[in-house]
């Protein structure tokens, strides 16, 4: 799928306003250039931004309700999904306030540089969340290309505390990691299957115990 047929996806799937489409056009130049100085995206899916980052992310948009109201990003990296679901929101006029977090001082700096950019009302944190003593407070966190499914469930064990949804992505060996995890843990959580790609689940967990 070429460029264009990507961002015609996009727009069919989203139905961004056309001032918000502009602002995700500006994100993706951003990205682009940026990643030649910092590892923000794989260098063979620069030719598929549109499918494999920018829709990937923005489907979460579609699992977040209005009772919502702090979503965080953990690991954003490039800003995806956080800075993704920051436009999306603003756009369907959702009053979610978005948290980026990562311990990378480069890369929270280009995070910081990013949303003064795209004039979005976004929060980055530049810390090491595996580090320190603090918990993690939120109604709703994401976690895409952050770490291996058994490390995000301790972390939601140990540093998570009150909150509603807890969004994975996992790629083509996800549902064998869920079966294994699920020796070790009671997890409750819905199961979805990503738009952009068949094999990828994104699981929704929203209870968590130790067995």
């Amino acid at each position: 799928m070429d460029r264009q047929q990507q961002i015609d996806t996009f727009s069919r799937f989203s139905k961004v306003s056309r001032e918000t489409f502009s602002s995700f056009k500006k994100y993706e130049e951003i990205i682009i250039e940026a990643n030649k100085t910092l590892n923000l995206i794989g260098k063979s899916t620069i030719s598929k931004i549109w499918e494999r980052h920018i829709l990937d992310s923005f489907q979460v948009i579609d699992f977040i309700d209005k009772n919502d109201s702090i979503v965080t990003d953990l690991g954003s990296g490039a800003g995806l999904p956080g800075i993704i679901l920051a436009l999306a929101a603003q756009d369907r006029k959702i009053p979610l306030k978005i948290n980026l977090i990562d311990k990378s001082r480069k890369k929270t700096m280009f995070l910081e540089s990013t949303i003064k950019r795209l004039k979005l009302n976004v929060v980055v944190s530049h810390e090491n969340i595996f580090e320190n003593e603090k918990k993690l407070i939120g109604d709703v966190f994401v976690a895409r290309a952050f770490k291996p499914l058994p490390i995000i469930l301790k972390l939601i064990n140990n540093k998570a505390i009150s909150f509603k949804k807890f969004f994975i992505f996992l790629g083509k060996t996800g549902k064998n990691e869920l079966l294994e995890a699920s020796k070790s843990w009671d997890i409750e959580y819905k199961q979805r299957v990503s738009i952009t790609n068949c094999d990828s689940l994104i699981i929704e967990v929203n209870k968590l115990k130790k067995k």
